[in-house]
């Protein structure tokens, strides 16, 4: 290398060097400030992007909200009649401003949610199995200043519609947006009832049965409860979150023989299994698996005595995840294969199709909770009976409005609902239908014990057996009603026997000739074809089709023998004759 060449280099290198070092004083001429301010504007960036804000876009907005979207067939009669005239979900939804973010929507909730204060009266309720749930009551009573209070009963006369709430995982009647809607409710006149879980709003668990996302027997014992008790008063049911996932899969279910008049489901997650993916994929919305599970673990140890009998407390104790809880406890308690299996079977997605009474479902797009992907569409929209409405915001169960966040859109838009379907021809009325053979076993473990408080503010006041024999599930007869229908049918017998002479009675019964049994025969299959044509038409035509089908070789057999015989006979007569 030449001498110019080195010294190019060097000169080149000093440049270099002297270029940064110029860059460095330039730097170290900024005030602290300005670094403050820009590393501020870059968190801000990040974390509005991280908890999906969306105020610059209600701001450009000019705060007019967005749409609610409607899905539902385009011949139902349930949008037609009543839907059609709810004003609330036909309008726009906007967010509390400083609240426009589904996470801090869903946290707010949580952790304020501004409830309203009222006292429940409570009512514990024995169920069949030996289970213990709580049933806290606030009537439709209006006093001075709407201030409510809980009256002492309910006649059976009483024809002001009941709402039964069904609330979500680990969730009772003390949560804030349960409160929001039975306050709410009620202050409409109704009386709403909330059916707390297995195991939660202070009520020990008193058998090996614990609830999940999919058990819907409880339901079905409080709502056919509820319906013996108050035969007037029309049901009405709402369901949140898992509560709704339970909520729809009973109505699925049950199908025409529910005796709910309406619906509404709030926050499905609809498809358990989508749900268990989305909940693991990105860090927010592990922060919300983490929690939920705190939640479960919680409610666990509450139980350890049972859970740690039926289940893996070891594993319960080590659960990071809701899916780690399900294999743990779910499953081994609810006899589950997997946990797949259990998210499968009990996804209320496969059973809404199913829906045959009105039902209004309402969820938020950015749910972090409950993803957007579990929801169906196409089944809601293939059942006249459903009524899809979703949001573009709202979060989880969160749906606050108004400048203080006083309100949730999706109570108001729920009462409405409700108000205008009671006033319309389109309730589901059940059909009584009698299905002989079937009965409730009337020595059952409701009968056991005292289940019954009508106390103040939750104080438990047990009443004895006397009263629990009154309050067979369903509508199925009490105790005393079957006795004195057993007494009744003896005495007629009797009556009867003794009109009937004595040479009757000592008769010898007549003896069982071919004829006589044939015509028996023939008796016993025409009476039950006749039971098969009252139940339903259609299959006689399937039972026709399937005899047809099922004899058609014999049949033919002998036809193509006796025919075939026949023809051989004409044709040997013929070629005789000449």
């Amino acid at each position: 290398m030449s001498f110019s060449e080195e010294s190019s280099s060097s000169s080149s290198s000093s440049l270099n060097g002297d270029a940064y070092a110029l860059l460095f004083n330039a730097l170290r001429l900024i005030p602290i400030s300005h670094y403050l301010l820009a590393l501020s504007l870059l968190f801000v960036i990040v974390i509005y992007n991280f908890l999906e804000f969306h105020f610059v876009e209600d701001l450009f907005s000019g705060f007019r909200g967005s749409p609610v979207r409607l899905t539902f067939n385009s011949s139902s009669p349930i949008y037609d009649g009543v839907v059609s005239k709810c004003k609330i979900v036909h309008g726009r939804y906007l967010v509390t401003p400083w609240l426009s973010s589904p996470h801090i929507q869903t946290a707010f909730l949580h952790f304020f949610g501004r409830p309203p204060c009222f006292s429940y009266r409570r009512q514990l309720f024995r169920l069949s199995d030996g289970g213990m749930i709580a049933l806290d009551w606030l009537m439709g009573s209006t006093g001075p200043g709407d201030v409510f209070h809980a009256n002492n009963f309910i006649s059976k006369d009483d024809t002001t519609p009941i709402a039964i709430v069904i609330p979500g995982l680990t969730s009772d009647s003390a949560a804030s947006y349960i409160r929001h809607l039975v306050f709410n409710t009620a202050k409409h006149g109704w009386n709403v009832v909330v059916s707390n879980h297995r195991g939660l709003g202070g009520v020990s668990i008193t058998s090996d049965c614990f609830y999940n996302a999919g058990w819907t027997e409880d339901a079905r014992e409080v709502i056919g409860y509820l319906h013996h008790e108050y035969p007037k008063a029309p049901l009405f049911a709402i369901g949140t979150s898992i509560g709704a996932n339970i909520l729809v899969k009973y109505l699925g279910e049950e199908g025409e023989k529910t005796p709910v008049a309406g619906a509404a489901a709030i926050c499905s997650p609809w498809d358990l299994l989508i749900g268990d993916r989305f909940i693991g994929r990105r860090l927010i919305q592990k922060l919300y698996d983490r929690a939920l599970t705190i939640g479960l673990q919680d409610y666990a140890q509450l139980h350890e005595p049972r859970y740690s009998r039926l289940a893996n407390w070891e594993g319960i104790k080590k659960s990071r995840s809701i899916r780690d809880f399900d294999s743990h406890a779910t499953c081994l308690v609810g006899k589950f294969e997997t946990v797949d299996t259990y998210y499968r079977n009990c996804s209320s997605s496969t059973y809404v199709g199913n829906v045959s009474i009105p039902l209004l479902c309402i969820s938020s797009l950015d749910d972090p909770v409950c993803t957007v992907e579990a929801i169906p569409w196409d089944e809601c929209r293939a059942n006249k009976n459903v009524v899809l409405a979703t949001t573009w915001h709202g979060g989880h169960l969160a749906f606050f409005e108004g400048i203080t966040a006083a309100g949730m859109w999706w109570v108001r838009a729920v009462n409405e609902y409700l108000g205008v379907l009671h006033s319309s021809p389109y309730m589901h009325v059940r059909k009584k239908v009698q299905e002989p053979g079937l009965h409730l076993s009337t020595e059952s473990s409701i009968d056991q014990g005292p289940y019954l408080n009508v106390s103040e503010d939750g104080m438990v006041a047990a009443v004895g057996n006397e009263q629990t024999r009154n309050s067979i599930v369903g509508d199925h007869q009490t105790n005393s009603e079957m006795v004195l229908d057993n007494e009744q049918d003896e005495q007629l017998t009797g009556a009867k026997s003794d009109a009937v002479p004595n040479t009757d009675r000592t008769c010898e019964p007549p003896a069982n000739t071919p004829d006589t049994e044939l015509r028996n025969l023939t008796a016993s299959v025409t009476s039950c074809l006749n039971q098969l044509s009252q139940r339903n038409k259609r299959s006689m035509w399937l039972l026709a089709y399937v005899a047809i089908i099922t004899t058609w070789p014999l049949v033919g057999s002998a036809l193509r023998y006796i025919f075939g015989k026949k023809r051989k006979n004409v044709l040997s007569a013929t070629l005789t004759k000449r």
